[in-house]
């Protein structure tokens, strides 16, 4: 049976890049602008406090794992905060560990901050997925993933960038398990934590060439086909038939990127009746047709 979170992790392609080993000690704030791509913070030792614009402000603790979709800005400081040192996200010091507050002596907080690229996909999947701030305290999990591509990034060792990248797919795996279907958006994360939608969607993802019917579908979630649209659309938030559509897209511009399938094997692999009937849909949802898009990669 397909698994619906992994191909998007796996179409996402994800790739984690390191800032630094971030400590500090002291009294402390700085105050980061806007990023815009998705990061994420481990705490090792000690904690202190995260004020992400628009949210209320959290502690930290050791072994709790942050990731912020799209990064808005935010202001990190010490239990007692003080007047924030303003930084640019993309002008991070070079250096083994950044230190905020006192730069001598042992410090009270210890963390490692990232963040992801993607390889060619749309990191636009990633935020249709997720709450604006995913925080889970104590995880041994994400903690002991973080700490496995730190090493990779330090050690170059034969395998390096292998080994960084399916580490960094399982970070954000373990990163939408942790977020309960309550929290988050709603989208793929949410219509899996629904176990009569998830049994669906697992079947759309398995079989994307069929021609599936909302009655179809409806039977297989054990539900009246008016109660299993009205349930779809409100847990995934569009209409099952959108969703597929949306799907064989994302799936469609993967392939043309890849350019080792012809347009008509792409329309037939993805269950269209005709490479008119495809190009049709895919300019419609991309904004161009599927030969123009292939050209301009």
């Amino acid at each position: 049976m397909s698994d619906p979170l992994s191909d998007i992790v796996q179409l996402l392609r994800p790739e984690a890049v390191f800032a630094n080993l971030i400590s500090g000690r002291g009294n402390w704030a700085v105050r980061y602008a806007e990023f815009g791509r998705p990061s994420f913070c481990v705490m090792l030792e000690g904690g202190c406090r995260l004020a992400v614009d628009g949210h209320e402000p959290t502690m930290l603790s050791a072994g709790d794992f942050v990731l912020l979709p799209t990064t808005p800005a935010f202001t990190l400081s010490s239990d007692v905060p003080v007047p924030p040192v303003h930084l640019d996200p993309t002008q991070v010091p070079d250096g083994p560990e950044l230190r905020y507050g006192e730069q001598t002596g042992p410090p009270d907080m210890r963390s490692v901050g990232g963040s992801f690229i993607f390889d060619c996909a749309d990191p636009g999947l990633l935020v249709s997925l997720l709450p604006q701030v995913v925080h889970v305290r104590a995880s041994l999990r994400l903690s002991q993933l973080v700490q496995m591509v730190a090493e990779e990034t330090l050690d170059e060792k034969p395998g390096n960038a292998f080994m960084r990248s399916r580490l960094a797919e399982m970070l954000l795996v373990e990163a939408m398990r942790s977020t309960t279907s309550e929290s988050a958006p709603p989208g793929l994360l949410r219509g899996l934590g629904d176990a009569r939608l998830a049994a669906a969607l697992k079947q759309m993802h398995a079989h994307v060439d069929r021609r599936w019917s909302v009655g179809q579908l409806a039977r297989i979630a054990a539900l009246s086909r008016s109660g299993f649209f009205e349930r779809f659309m409100r847990t995934v938030g569009v209409a099952p038939m959108a969703y597929l559509l949306a799907w064989r897209m994302e799936l469609a511009k993967e392939l043309l990127r890849r350019g080792e399938l012809s347009v008509s094997a792409i329309a037939e692999h993805l269950g269209y009746g005709s490479t008119s009937a495809f190009s049709v849909a895919f300019a419609r949802h991309v904004g161009q047709p599927p030969s123009h898009y292939a050209r301009r990669l």
